[in-house]
């Protein structure tokens, strides 16, 4: 395993995102399900028997237990199904959930939900990560989250029925652990993990995060690196899979926001992340969040 850095405890602080349940139930007999062409990222708790899970491109399907999870945090082709054959799985057809019942011998128990990760610096996190992650209920470094699924099959054990808000922090929760494993074990990840680890760029994006309001340009952020501008561009981009100016605007974002909600102005916000003109600070604003500053600031009031 390798170590953690503050910069990368920093990135995974920074993710913001819900999960959002759309399934509680189990299915029996023959079937599959997916959740593909929706553009959504998903995840699947098996809380009672099993499955098998399909992804395109792929030679082997996975068998997934009780106490097992997939994480896709990509709209992939994928499906679940009660038949280990990929053919034979697209055959059959799509079910309707019954309840989940704990003294079922047969068919298998599912948690499945969304999550909406927050455009913006969240989404640049995400896009540096796997497509898809497993866990595994008998992997001995995730203790804590096997702790936390213990929980979950302790709520879908609840009588009438679960608690769907529990259920959706539960998974929340559960989320974290995993990809906090998943970047300590990983040293192949890409995105901003990848630069956060570089010993060349971290000191850059550390400076970028104390000082987005700075006046940064391509020469300045190359020269905190020892690099040429156009060699600092090209493996920027390598290592981030986004060019540096993304970056910047991400985090500038993310600082306006925590401003915004502090309920300063959005003159003061404008000045402090780097921005001349209020109209231009305003347009970058509402193309990234999708709402005006002052519109935010609003609905923020009072939190």
């Amino acid at each position: 395993m390798i170590s953690s850095s503050p910069l990368v405890d920093w990135l995974l602080k920074s993710l913001e995102f819900e999960a959002s349940l759309f399934h509680v139930g189990r299915y029996c007999g023959g079937w599959h399900a997916s959740t593909q062409g929706l553009a959504r990222a998903s995840f699947h708790l098996i809380v009672q028997g099993y499955c098998w899970l399909h992804i395109d491109g792929q030679q082997e399907s996975l068998r997934l237990e009780a106490g097992d999870a997939v994480f896709l945090l990509r709209d992939l082709d994928y499906r679940l199904s009660s038949a280990r054959d990929s053919v034979e799985a697209q055959r059959l057809p799509r079910q309707a959930m019954t309840e989940l019942d704990s003294t079922a011998q047969d068919g298998v128990g599912l948690v499945c939900g969304f999550f909406h990760f927050k455009s913006g610096l969240s989404s640049l996190i995400i896009d540096g990560l796997p497509d898809w992650i497993v866990l595994r209920a008998g992997d001995p470094s995730l203790s804590a989250a096997r702790a936390l699924f213990g929980l979950i099959l302790a709520e879908c054990e609840r009588s009438p029925a679960p608690s769907s808000a529990l259920l959706e922090r539960l998974s929340h929760l559960l989320f974290l652990y995993v990809l906090r494993q998943q970047v300590a074990d990983n040293p192949g990840l890409g995105g901003l993990v990848a630069l956060a680890r570089h010993p060349g760029f971290a000191p850059l994006l550390e400076q970028l995060i104390e000082r987005p309001g700075e006046s940064w340009s391509l020469e300045s952020m190359a020269a905190c690196t020892g690099l040429s501008r156009s060699a600092f561009f090209k493996r920027f981009n390598e290592l981030a899979g986004q060019s540096p100016g993304q970056v910047l605007l991400a985090l500038r974002m993310r600082h306006a926001c925590q401003l915004l909600r502090a309920n300063n102005t959005v003159e003061h916000v404008c000045a402090a992340v780097g921005y001349q003109s209020i109209a231009a600070f305003t347009r970058a604003f509402a193309k990234a969040l999708g709402v005006q500053p002052g519109a935010y600031r609003r609905q923020h009031e009072g939190r």
